[in-house]
């Protein structure tokens, strides 16, 4: 299965497929290799004849097929693209069509948040005249690397730590982190190395108040610093919700665990069993030595306990910042 970057390399040597059919749950990739044909294959004045966008919901399989048949005007191809594809009607019956697929034609399915059934017919006259694509959701701990890699193909850097804090504040989304950047980058030259500060300035993330903070604090056993970041926290729930915080801080913990049970203990070892930027080993090595595996096994403990408070079970009338309060002060004493 070809890779995203192959893809788009075919496309600007106007290597074209029959059938490119984009599919998984990651909608970043698959936007971006439709919109790719769809601004890229035509001129603008073959568009207006020759370029068919419809949508899954709307569409049949015989309304595709009928619309993939159809010859292109005064231009070499013709592009039919159907978003949503996922919701065609009938969509095995495309099967007819893509075993014997025009030329001339460039069909595109849009096929979001799922995948294919490998052993249906349409997935196998697809892959061998056609080009299957799966777009696969990142692991969070993957996000800082791509991050690095988008924008570095933009002409910037991004220090780890801003990196981990957007990755800690945008998820694994990677249409809504590549929004992001790419609203961040617009007032920054090329060849900016971004920080925190350019985060917090242009995105409106907090560089001194967020979960990846509190970590460092609990890190340092640093109380006044961890109880300054929960007041604030307390202060402004909708943005720092206590389960986002209890789930943070529990991946850590987890993280920590595995360390003190982890035989090699060099930085390469540890960064690779734990899957972090080896920037970030040092902080691992420090918290192993904060907390002792009992602990640390203690502190999970506690935060699946302030989860389940957080949610409302075992818990009556106890206030988010409180249930915060009361589990920070177990984690530190």
């Amino acid at each position: 299965m070809m890779t995203f970057d192959q893809i788009i390399n075919d496309l600007k040597k106007k290597d074209y497929k029959a059938i490119y059919f984009l599919m998984g749950e990651e909608s970043f990739y698959i936007d971006q290799i439709t919109n790719y044909i769809a601004n890229n294959v035509l001129s603008e004045s073959e568009k207006a004849f020759n370029q068919i966008i419809v949508y899954g919901k709307d569409a049949d399989a015989l309304k595709i097929d009928n619309l993939a048949k159809r010859y292109p005007m005064m231009t070499k191809y013709q592009v039919v693209i159907v978003k949503e594809a996922q919701h065609i009607k009938n969509i095995d019956q495309l099967s007819f069509y893509a075993s014997k697929p025009l030329n001339s034609t460039i069909l595109v399915l849009n096929y979001k948040y799922k995948t294919l059934d490998k052993r249906k017919k349409l997935y196998k006259e697809i892959e061998k005249n056609g080009l299957i694509f799966e777009s696969k959701k990142l692991y969070e701990n993957q996000v800082p690397a791509w991050i690095n890699s988008y924008l570095s193909k933009k002409k910037y850097n991004i220090d780890p730590i801003a990196s981990a804090l957007l990755t800690e504040f945008l998820g694994t989304n990677l249409s809504k982190i590549a929004n992001e950047l790419d609203k961040l980058i617009i007032s920054l030259p090329e060849n900016t190395v971004i920080k925190t500060s350019h985060i917090e300035e242009n995105i409106g993330i907090s560089k001194d108040y967020n979960n990846f903070e509190l970590q460092n604090a609990l890190i340092a056993k640093d109380i006044l610093k961890a109880n300054r970041i929960i007041d604030h926290f307390g202060k402004n729930q909708k943005e720092n919700p206590i389960v986002l915080t209890i789930n943070s801080l529990f991946f850590f913990f987890k993280k920590v665990l595995i360390y003190h049970f982890t035989k090699d203990k060099s930085s390469r070892s540890i960064a690779s069993v734990l899957q972090i930027n080896p920037f970030f080993v040092k902080d691992y090595q420090m918290a192993a030595k904060k907390y002792n595996t009992k602990k640390v096994v203690d502190i999970i403990s506690y935060l699946r306990e302030y989860d389940l408070k957080s949610k409302g079970l075992g818990n009556i009338s106890a206030a988010p910042e409180d249930l915060l309060r009361e589990l920070i002060f177990k984690i530190l004493h």
